[in-house]
């Protein structure tokens, strides 16, 4: 199994025609990803160089198209957050938004739509998510991918890449990776990719990649502490970060003592979680744990 997507994933893209939408559709589809239907306002009507039919709106394609059950947004930052609203608002149960650079006070208009909505939100600014052998949905490298079981998430698309390529290295496979973005606004958290691996029954053990800069990787602790019954290794980026500096991402900012690298590898370490010092380390952890459990 997997989380969130699959083979029966049905997926809208809107941008499809512009250049980092087109080119990232290719891409999608040659992994085998089940791209239905386009969407550039005003391009209605047309048909995209992959074949694929283009929509003014995400309800027309809808209603053309009402296997749907995903799209995928590659707009520029300024009309980004009503993309994400459309899609909300035409009933998509995924969205996953690419894009990154969205202002802060769009996405607070978003907020409290998706929170009242039953959509999902993956980002934004993330390299979205794979499921090996199944669906790409985003910018993901597929041919770094294996089909196994161990779950990743995380906040950075290089280091999901990194960890994902050492562990297929290593002949360990990945159920569904998960890159949920690093903006101080984002749809999913980390506690919800661990609910949803938790509940997976062919995910056996869960790699969390987390950076500095807010809370979500204490909530995590916390979870991880009191509900996940599955292996789980950490690792936390930017522990040389001087305080005040955004590192990369929106979100990656130290402030005071909040948010500090220090304190999530502390709130890790408190849950039971194993926290690698360097990235090499995160598959030797995943090799020690993955033993433990096949001698169980």
């Amino acid at each position: 199994m997997s989380i969130f997507i699959n083979k029966d994933t049905r997926l809208l893209v809107h941008g499809v025609t512009g250049r980092e939408g087109s080119f990232h559709t290719s891409q999608m589809i040659e992994y085998g990803t089940q791209v239905v239907a386009g969407l550039t306002p005003g391009k209605g009507g047309m048909t995209s160089t992959h074949g694929v039919p283009v929509y003014d709106t995400a309800k027309q394609a809808l209603v053309a198209h009402p296997e749907i059950n995903a799209s995928i947004i590659f707009v520029p930052p300024p009309f980004a957050a009503d993309s994400i609203l459309e899609a909300i608002d035409a009933g998509i149960p995924l969205i996953v938004c690419i894009t990154e650079g969205i202002p802060t006070l769009d996405m607070m208009r978003v907020y409290p739509v998706l929170a009242k909505s039953k959509s999902r939100l993956i980002g934004p600014n993330c390299p979205g998510l794979t499921t090996p052998d199944e669906a790409k949905l985003g910018i993901m490298p597929a041919m770094i991918f294996k089909k196994g079981k161990v779950g990743v998430v995380s906040r950075s698309g290089t280091l999901t890449y990194e960890i994902a390529a050492d562990l297929t290295n290593r002949g360990y496979g990945q159920s569904t990776i998960v890159g949920i973005g690093g903006d101080p606004i984002i749809g999913t958290n980390f506690v919800d990719v661990l609910k949803a691996f938790q509940e997976d029954p062919d995910t056996e053990l869960v790699v969390m990649a987390g950076e500095i800069g807010g809370s979500d990787e204490e909530d995590a602790a916390e979870y991880i502490k009191n509900f996940m019954t599955k292996p789980v290794v950490g690792f936390i980026g930017g522990r040389t970060a001087p305080e005040g500096k955004r590192m990369g991402h929106a979100g990656a900012l130290v402030s005071g003592n909040k948010g500090t690298a220090q304190g999530k590898v502390d709130a890790l370490l408190a849950a039971g979680v194993p926290v690698a010092d360097t990235t090499a380390q995160i598959g030797d952890l995943v090799v020690e744990r993955m033993k433990q459990l096949a001698s169980v």
